[in-house]
């Protein structure tokens, strides 16, 4: 292979990009090794590239887990030590390379394919690691560590065109072998780790600033309390039960949230900060969440299923969802009027073509055709759905609505009805706004009870304003078989294991199981 020669400035700027990206490597790894009860699991678990089924079951194999965390974290290590220090520069651009490449594997940037991931934008196909990748292969060819780097100080070599292999300097740039001038090139790289040492701890006491200062694990908007718990966290995944023949997870994620409706009281804020969190990839990285948390149904209006179709087709998760049937429109008061049937069934028919397992006539809905005598709406939904292959049920806020539904002769596959108890400050309000959702908690535990059919129960924390362990508790205990509860993702985990705490418990219920 004919020799290549580069100048002195060549030369420079190959050991300053061997320091830059050792730096970078260098960085990672520190970082790593120095925050507390870091995993690369999420990163695993949301990989959708090549050979996915192999990313995803090391996150799951915690001992198969723990080797990849460390041997992610001390590669990225001694990679970037070695191309810092310019020592063994050639063995760690290949091992630099081994990584980035897995990284690029996991999770490629394909189109639209980022979700869940944190870029400064939008790639396609090439990314940081790719461009990274290759500076790497430079290095690997073109090794600087003898020249400008420990190595040239440790082996003492002479730069004679003859000698110096695959990488020498030209003729007439070769520089005298003085022992002052190479302990200087062989430590060229000490004023860029003063500078990194010096930048890293600056960095670890900021870090310590926030953690003491700006992080309160009492209130709602710390820093604390925000974080998301990650998959390591998770104790267990959440039961299942069957109704008719489909299995359902007794949590059930509520999809009200994912579509930016959030029951807001009088911040008229919320529902707008909530469609601006949940963008497409957010919506994607919850659902995959939720499966990897055991929640296999989604509960949902038909205006996410053009969300749901893309998750599927894309091979990100499978989760299934049941369609709310809502027929309702409001108006500027927030008056309700009926929907025109044409429109309401072309609304369930979309659900139903998009491939959902089951659908209810929503709550409100329901609550409105028995309080304006049209069970007839309710009825035609019902067949629709049945006639469809789909499991039907029926929803509402108030207990009066299930017993109108069961005097007119409705057999719904399951109910859908609101449960939570009133011992919350703003329930006893005297004038409703946005702050009750089940009425009569006693009298619908009492008729539940009594009642075949599978029992979902919703708004079981009122909205946010009871906790999870006190609301999933009380549905539970109180005759519910299933529940459904809006969760952020950074809500999920936690979320999930305190239900799983519940039904491992020793639940004391008067209803027995009905699915």
């Amino acid at each position: 292979m004919k020799n290549h020669s580069l100048s002195k400035g060549g030369l420079i700027a190959v050991f300053l990009l061997r320091t830059a990206i050792g730096w970078h490597f260098l960085y990672e790894g520190l970082t790593k090794l120095f925050m507390p009860g870091w995993t690369s699991a999420d990163y695993l678990q949301i990989a959708n590239g090549i050979f996915p089924g192999f990313f995803h079951s090391i996150a799951e194999n915690p001992v198969a887990l723990q080797i990849a965390d460390q041997l992610n974290i001390w590669g990225l290590i001694l990679t970037g030590t070695g191309l810092f220090i310019g020592m063994f520069d050639r063995w760690a651009s290949i091992a630099g390379m081994i990584l980035l490449a897995l990284y690029w594997m996991a999770n490629p940037p394909f189109i639209s394919n980022d979700f869940g991931m944190v870029r400064e934008g939008h790639y396609l196909i090439v990314d940081k690691n790719v461009v990274e990748f290759f500076a790497l292969l430079l290095l690997a060819l073109f090794p600087s560590g003898k020249y400008l780097g420990l190595e040239h100080f440790v082996k003492k070599r002479k730069e004679r065109p003859e000698s110096a292999g695959a990488f020498p300097l030209a003729a007439e740039e070769k520089m005298p072998d003085v022992s002052r001038r190479s302990l200087l090139k062989g430590l060229s790289f000490a004023p860029f780790a003063a500078a990194f040492a010096w930048a890293f701890v600056r960095k670890l006491q900021w870090q310590s600033y926030e953690e003491k200062n700006l992080v309160d694990a009492v209130t709602g908007a710390s820093a604390k309390t925000f974080n998301a718990g990650t998959l390591k966290d998770l104790k267990g995944t959440i039961p299942q039960a069957k109704i008719g023949n489909i299995t359902f997870s007794r949590l059930i994620l509520g999809g009200n949230l994912l579509s930016g409706w959030a029951h807001s009281r009088d911040l008229i804020y919320v529902s707008q900060l909530v469609k601006a969190y949940h963008h497409k990839d957010k919506i994607f990285a919850t659902l995959l969440l939720a499966e990897k948390c055991g929640i296999n149904t989604l509960l949902t209006n038909p205006i996410l299923c053009s969300l749901i179709d893309e998750y599927w087709r894309k091979g990100i998760g499978k989760i299934q969802f049941i369609t709310d049937c809502a027929g309702l429109n409001y108006d500027a008061k927030g008056q309700p009027s009926a929907m025109p049937i044409n429109e309401y069934i072309d609304k369930v028919k979309r659900a139903i073509d998009t491939g959902a397992v089951a659908g209810y006539v929503q709550g409100e809905t329901a609550d409105y055709y028995i309080q304006q005598k049209q069970p007839e709406v309710i009825g035609r939904i019902l067949d629709l759905l049945r006639s469809n292959g789909l499991l039907a049920g029926i929803g509402a806020h108030h207990i009066e609505t299930i017993k109108a539904c069961v005097d007119y002769g409705f057999q719904p596959d399951f109910w859908m009805k609101t449960l939570h108890h009133h011992n919350y400050w703003s329930a006893k309000n005297p004038e409703w706004h946005d702050n009750m959702f089940c009425y009569k908690p006693d009298e619908t535990i009492a008729y539940m009870k009594e009642r075949p059919e599978p029992f979902i129960a919703f708004k079981v924390m009122a909205a946010g304003a009871i906790h999870p362990k006190d609301g999933f508790r009380y549905a539970f205990e109180n005759g519910a078989d299933f529940i459904c509860a809006g969760m952020y993702d950074f809500q999920m985990i936690e979320d999930v294991n305190i239900a799983c705490e519940i039904l491992a418990s020793d639940i004391k219920r008067e209803r027995p199981w009905r699915a």
